[in-house]
């Protein structure tokens, strides 16, 4: 199997998950959207009756374009499943680096909410230890964007600021901010530089996910291996 082909294997095993009456949790990004389509495959072919609290504008569009109900945490605080991608994760404790498609924060909050949190993931994507292939993405409001960028290099990060998109334009996130992209080398204690980026002035959110989630699905070229903590 391609890449593509591990993403879609993992992101339908995931969606075999899902069963009638739950809220679900929908991830960004590309394995993401082969779990949404496959859902709205159940909803149009079971009748599979679910709805849906999407973490970005995207998947929102998708989750709708595949006829999946949409719902809020208005009408429902506690999410029964989230499933979503990863950047890496770290096979010992399967804490995560999110956020590279830049919906870290909405993808942290709905994860949160949620009673089972599913990382689908092809076998790019585990690591021995995070940052080792890709920088942590920081979600920071615009205005003393560069003192909080200096503040973040100081805690020994290289920051590159601010994201933007492949054209040459400037990357603003659903939530009107940009993303800081922050290079922090293998990182020995996960949890200690998320506490130190959560107590960060001008940091919104940042895509370090440590012991969040409950079962990560990596797709090889021969199965689909379960991991659990």
């Amino acid at each position: 199997m391609n890449v593509d082909d591990c993403k879609r294997a993992a992101a339908h095993l995931a969606a075999s998950l899902v069963k009638p009456g739950m809220v679900v949790g929908l991830g960004t990004g590309s394995t993401a959207a082969f779990m949404i389509e496959r859902l709205g495959e159940r909803v149009a072919g079971e009748g599979l009756d679910i709805h849906a609290i999407p973490t970005s504008e995207e998947s929102t569009r998708l989750a709708r374009a595949a006829g999946i109900p949409i719902t809020t945490f208005a009408e429902h605080s506690v999410v029964d499943i989230t499933i979503d991608g990863a950047d890496e994760v770290e096979r010992k404790t399967l804490n995560l680096i999110k956020g590279l498609g830049a919906a870290l924060l909405r993808e942290k909050i709905v994860a949160q909410a949620s009673r089972r949190f599913v990382v689908i993931v092809d076998v790019t994507k585990p690591v021995d230890q995070l940052g080792q292939r890709v920088p942590v993405p920081v979600e920071v409001v615009p205005f003393g964007y560069e003192a909080t960028a200096a503040r973040l290099e100081a805690l020994g990060a290289k920051v590159i600021r601010p994201r933007r998109h492949l054209t040459g334009e400037l990357l603003i996130t659903d939530n009107g901010n940009r993303i800081l992209d922050c290079a922090f080398g293998p990182i020995s204690d996960v949890q200690a530089l998320a506490t130190r980026l959560d107590g960060t002035v001008g940091v919104v959110e940042h895509g370090l996910f440590p012991n969040m989630a409950t079962d990560v699905l990596v797709a090889t070229e021969r199965e689909v291996e379960q991991w659990t903590p």
